[in-house]
């Protein structure tokens, strides 16, 4: 979930399939300021719903086994999750026996881990050693004042959920980008790995829409109504990529000035909605940017939904790359 920003488009040779309304294409919810590095999410919109959002166990339940294993074949005991979010995978790897470290540049989701923190420590010593901070991809190595980063590294540095995508390309020469991966390089021990996805964005612009795919994988909330997506292109070539979420919140108090939907059956039901916009990171020029920094000869894996050898035919939701620190 989670570096994130704000940008506020206005050149006259986007193109978009959703309506622009002045010129203007808004690629956040409304109420977010448009300048500098911002949080997508500070509204509280999102994160609000956002445990409707995912789902409950049976987020976890389709991946749990499958990074585990990925853990224990390289031997993992220590983890940076460095985009924790709300702290939903921060507690799948802790109850999974890990040591820990937790941090997202986004206050109002951790608040929702702090808070998970609190409700578990009582009954659960684990989280009495779990750090949870505020973190900047950028500036990794200064989140010393909210958790202490082990001396030598982590063994694993985890970024999943289509988080490192919230990252914009500030200048227009992959710099940002590069520099948030060189952190998490430095970030781990030598043999240490790192797990990062991003959604399957060569189909989503191919298409123009999100793959259809029997796998959502992070994302499995019951409650999820409908997400629409834009593909924003400037010159021919796609910048960003937007989703409109509405969250059915029929489960949730209501002060009657909610948006309505009707859903298929003829139901009437209330809705959040909040717009997160995305880097497009394509399969090939994602690996390259990885490799720029581990080195073209590092150990790099990539998996489709965290499969190693799916069907021939299958569509990927999330792409998954493993990719490893040389030994010193």
């Amino acid at each position: 979930t989670t570096l994130l920003y704000t940008i506020k488009f206005e050149s006259d040779r986007m193109s978009s399939s959703k309506p622009r309304v002045d010129g203007v294409f808004r690629t956040r919810s409304l109420g977010i300021a448009a300048s500098g590095v911002q949080d997508q999410y500070s509204d509280g919109k999102a994160a609000k719903v956002w445990h409707l959002y995912i789902g409950g166990k049976k987020r976890t339940n389709e991946y749990r086994d499958k990074i585990v294993n990925i853990l224990k074949e390289h031997n993992v005991q220590t983890i940076l999750d460095a985009a924790c979010g709300t702290g939903v995978d921060s507690v799948l790897l802790l109850e999974s026996g890990y040591t820990v470290k937790s941090v997202d540049a986004s206050d109002k989701m951790l608040k929702y881990a702090y808070k998970l923190r609190w409700q578990q420590h009582k009954t659960n010593p684990i989280y009495d050693e779990w750090e949870i901070g505020e973190g900047d991809w950028l500036d990794l190595e200064n989140c010393e004042d909210t958790i202490n980063h082990p001396e030598g590294g982590y063994d694993c540095v985890v970024c999943i959920g289509n988080s490192f995508a919230h990252l914009p390309d500030f200048v227009g020469d992959g710099s940002s980008h590069k520099l948030a991966i060189a952190n998490f390089h430095k970030m781990l021990k030598p043999g240490g790995i790192l797990i990062i996805d991003h959604r399957n964005y060569d189909y989503i612009i191919k298409h123009g829409a999100l793959p259809n795919s029997s796998s959502k994988l992070y994302y499995q909330g019951d409650s999820i109504h409908q997400i629409k997506t834009s593909v924003l292109t400037v010159d021919g070539s796609c910048t960003m990529i937007t989703l409109d979420y509405e969250i059915d919140i029929s489960c949730l108090p209501q002060d009657g000035s909610e948006t309505k939907r009707v859903k298929a059956d003829g139901t009437v039901i209330p809705v959040s909605q909040f717009r997160l916009s995305y880097y497009p990171h394509t399969l090939d020029k994602f690996s390259a940017l990885l490799r720029s920094q581990f080195g073209e000869d590092a150990s790099h894996q990539i998996l489709s939904d965290f499969q190693s050898n799916p069907p021939p035919d299958y569509i990927a939701s999330y792409i998954v790359h493993v990719i490893k620190k040389k030994d010193e």
